[in-house]
């Protein structure tokens, strides 16, 4: 049964190989040719079947999570989404209850993939490789912040159709999906990650030098829209599976099993795409390893986010029978997924039935590198690679940091579905992941004689909990004390639900707060119920848009009626929840989710300011000073922009109405401009102020300034946006007005009308690029403040055009002055 690959000459192998991570969207355990049991499957996936004969197929796989976003996150961290907080697609919103009388909710759920933790991208950049990243990204922030040196999240071929009946791709060369030779459509994804690969083999193109490399390659297929631009692939499974194209099916298919084949087209695409992946590696050489492929030294993992999605209203995608469900649910259907491993030393021909977890990659990848676990990481996971080059079928080679073999998995979903599971061994447990005893699912997957499983109930359909009681608590109790163990949360009941609630009315009560400088103080009363849980929920971007991202921290309990804590640094609104022991939430202020939707609202609306940042106070501008000293070129410096408007008028500056110069007003002398909101002007985007300032071409990495001074009329004050651009890409860097100076809806300082300020917003560019925008503002009586943003669109590099813009209410008045825009280079 075991084959080993030709491995080659170990001793000159370079000691870093290379790692190819593909991770397909809602890819289904049944969608995939080799893992076809029972009823014949129509999809055709060549590539990925000769991969499985070139390596280890596991037929017992899973996914860390029901849904992509929080498998994602655990597959690039090694974390249980549980032990960090993402157990759902969209998060980052403070815990709520959709209308007021609602009786539960789900927890809070992070919107983020946690900066502090450390991604196995930046684990591999610190061992000397090149990594990147194509395809889903679903996370934030983006894949720079994270240890990916290149990015491309565009959509290709997946971003849908109008009509699915009409508009197929061409070999138009101009037609963005234009057909290859072999009929299949152009996809930029797909394209990206070729282009990443060829890179690597060729240094010429890319850093100059050869270095190991981690492509993360995680393909939009086969989510949903369920569409397919080659109008040949679709034709050849309309006629496969004996079907007829109608006018409705341009956006629905209501037939069930694998009989969609718009759906069937599209994984035989997804195939396609691994092949030219596949056969790159395969027939191209290594460039650290004269005389070799880049195959023989590189491993790739192939797999899926999570079960395959079966259906959407209206329309049927794909079946996973024999498991139950898909994707959003604990069931087999939507956590078993494919997965094949293969590289140097892995036996090739291989199947098993080894429990493995896409949490299992990230000490693999650590293991096949020589690298040692980031400090202070804990993983969730187990590190395949001694299972992988002695015997894979061998389960008790798999083991956790303890040395116990590992017969485990858990998955934690309050959301959505709202259920918690636990595999080990034969028997799986599922239940309601709502607080308070519920009722159990106990299921008997396979019978385990002589060291051989043998399938019993994968389907799930003999819930043997009744029988087996014993058996069914033991897992239970396994499975709380795990989720416990990572922190995991379960659903909320509303104590305001005027329906019938045990213990709602043992709720506490908060009676009040005070913040004394950063230091919060909650006052309660119990009314018969412990309090399990007191949190903060705030937000460093409210007020600023409606996308506001909300962060959860623990408060201290003191004294048996207070809950305190220093607010996190930047906190700009906050929320508090008490969750009692009877699992009911007591959100304050209360949050009117209704009233804040219907007026289009954000949630800091509701929550309780934090106030401004306080100030570090140094010594007053000297204006002219400084006009004068930023306004000077030296021999890395380029001035591309000075204006103090003392000689001549608006000349320099491309203006639209709304924009003229005043005397008397100035932040220094005696003119400046003023942008005034006033009747008739043509455009919302009206007055503006734009200028072309392109960093000269000869400069290839530095900092780019734009410094003015501003402000905001006392009787009337304006509403300014600050932005630079470069080609279509915006980077909205800063909004004055509405009592603030922002960056990216980040509170950098309070904002007083009539009081003059000097700003100086600045960006690295070229190879010093950070994608961090930097907003310095000094009050002109020396306070100061300084704030350090990600950019708002990660392409943003090399800034091009400043513009100021007026959006404030008619009548509404601001001033600018000692305009500076200046390069410096590295």
């Amino acid at each position: 049964m075991v084959a080993c690959a030709v491995a080659g000459a170990a001793s000159t192998r370079p000691a870093k190989p290379n790692v190819v991570l593909l991770l397909t969207d809602d890819l289904g355990w049944q969608d995939v040719t080799c893992y076809d049991i029972d009823e014949p499957s129509p999809m055709e996936t060549p590539n990925i079947d000769a991969l499985a004969k070139k390596g280890v197929m596991f037929w017992q796989a899973y996914s860390p999570a029901p849904v992509c976003a929080p498998s994602r996150a655990a597959i690039l961290t090694g974390q249980h989404p549980a032990r960090i907080g993402m157990t759902a697609v969209s998060g980052g919103g403070p815990p709520h209850f959709w209308k007021p009388q609602a009786g539960r909710t789900s927890p809070w759920n992070r919107g983020d993939m946690p900066l502090a933790a450390v991604t196995v991208a930046e684990a591999m950049k610190a061992e000397g490789y090149a990594t990147g990243h194509s395809g889903k990204w679903h996370l934030a922030p983006h894949p720079w912040y994270h240890g990916f040196d290149s990015s491309e999240q565009s959509r290709g071929v997946q971003g849908g159709m109008p009509n699915r009946l009409t508009g197929f791709a061409t070999r138009d060369p101009k037609d963005p999906f234009r057909l290859d030779e072999n009929g299949f459509p152009f996809d930029v994804p797909q394209d990206a990650a070729m282009k990443f690969l060829k890179e690597q083999a060729d240094p010429s193109t890319g850093s100059g030098q050869a270095s190991p490399f981690f492509l993360y390659y995680a393909t939009w297929l086969v989510h949903a829209p369920i569409s397919m631009k080659s109008e040949q692939l679709l034709q050849k499974y309309v006629k496969k599976l004996g079907v007829e194209l109608k006018p409705e099916h341009r956006n629905t298919w209501r037939q069930g099993g694998q009989t969609n084949p718009f759906y069937c087209a599209m994984v035989e695409q997804l195939d396609y795409y691994m092949g030219q992946v596949f056969t790159y590696l395969e027939t191209t050489d290594d460039p650290r390893w004269p005389g070799h492929k880049l195959i023989e030294n590189t491993y790739i993992i192939f797999t899926s986010d999570n079960g395959g999605m079966e259906n959407l209203p209206e329309h049927r995608f794909t079946e996973n029978a024999p498991l139950d469900k898909g994707k959003i649910s604990t069931k087999e259907g939507g956590t078993r997924v494919p997965l094949i491993i293969t590289g140097p030393d892995i036996p090739a021909g291989v199947q098993t039935d080894v429990m493995a977890n896409g949490l299992d990659f990230y000490p693999t990848i650590l293991s096949w590198i020589g690298a040692g676990e980031p400090a202070d990481t804990v993983f969730d996971g187990c590190d395949l690679s001694p299972l992988l080059t002695g015997d894979p079928t061998d389960p008790t080679l798999i083991r956790d940091a303890r040395g116990k073999v590992r017969d485990t998995m858990m998955w934690h979903f309050p959301q959505m579905e709202g259920t918690s599971a636990i595999r080990i061994g034969d028997y799986k447990l599922r239940r309601s992941s709502s607080h308070g005893p519920q009722p159990l699912e106990l299921y008997r997957l396979y019978r385990t004689e002589n060291g051989k499983q043998i399938r019993v109930d994968i389907e799930e359909r003999h819930n043997v909990a009744a029988e087996l009681p014993e058996k069914a608590d033991e897992l239970e109790a396994l499975r709380a004390a795990l989720v416990a163990k990572m922190n995991g949360r379960y659903g909320y009941l509303n104590p305001d639900w005027p329906g019938g609630l045990d213990g709602k009315e043992k709720a506490p009560t908060i009676l009040s707060h005070s913040l004394s400088g950063n230091r919060l103080e909650v006052v309660y009363q119990l009314n018969g119920a412990k309090i399990v849980y007191a949190d903060l929920i705030y937000t460093l971007t409210g007020g600023g848009s409606r996308h506001e991202m909300w962060h959860r921290a623990s408060m201290t309990l003191k004294g048996g009626d207070k809950a305190v804590m220093d607010l996190p640094e930047g906190t700009s609104h906050f929320f508090v929840n008490l969750v009692d022991e009877n699992s009911f939430l007591v959100v304050y202020p209360k949050i009117d989710a209704p009233k804040l939707k219907e007026a289009n609202q954000p949630f800091s609306v509701a929550a309780i300011f934090a106030g401004y940042p306080e100030p570090k106070q140094g010594a007053p501008v000297d204006v002219d000073r400084l006009y004068s000293q930023l306004a000077r070129a030296d021999g890395k410096t380029r001035v591309l922009l000075a204006s103090d408007f003392e000689q001549g008028g608006l000349e320099a500056l491309n203006v639209t109405e709304g924009v003229s110069i005043v005397d008397d007003v100035a932040g220094a002398g005696k003119r400046c401009i003023q942008l005034m909101e006033v009747e008739g002007l043509a455009r919302d985007w009206m007055p503006l102020v734009s200028q072309n300032t392109p960093v000269p071409g000869e400069i290839k990495s530095g900092v780019y300034r734009f410094c003015f001074d501003v402000m905001l009329d006392k009787e009337a004050p304006g509403l300014l946006h600050v932005t630079l651009k470069q080609h279509h890409v915006s980077l909205a860097s800063a909004e004055i007005g509405n009592g603030a100076i922002r960056a990216h809806s980040r509170t950098v300082s309070g904002l007083e009308p009539g009081t003059w300020y000097h700003v100086d917003i600045s960006c690295k560019f070229g190879s010093m690029n950070d994608r961090l925008l930097t907003v310095a503002v000094t009050a002109f009586d020396g306070r100061s403040w300084i704030q350090n943003v990600p950019y708002s669109d990660v392409r943003f590099d090399r800034p091009e055009t400043i513009q100021i813009i007026g959006l404030g209410p008619c009548g509404g008045t601001a001033h600018v002055d000692n305009l500076v825009v200046r390069v410096e280079g590295e």
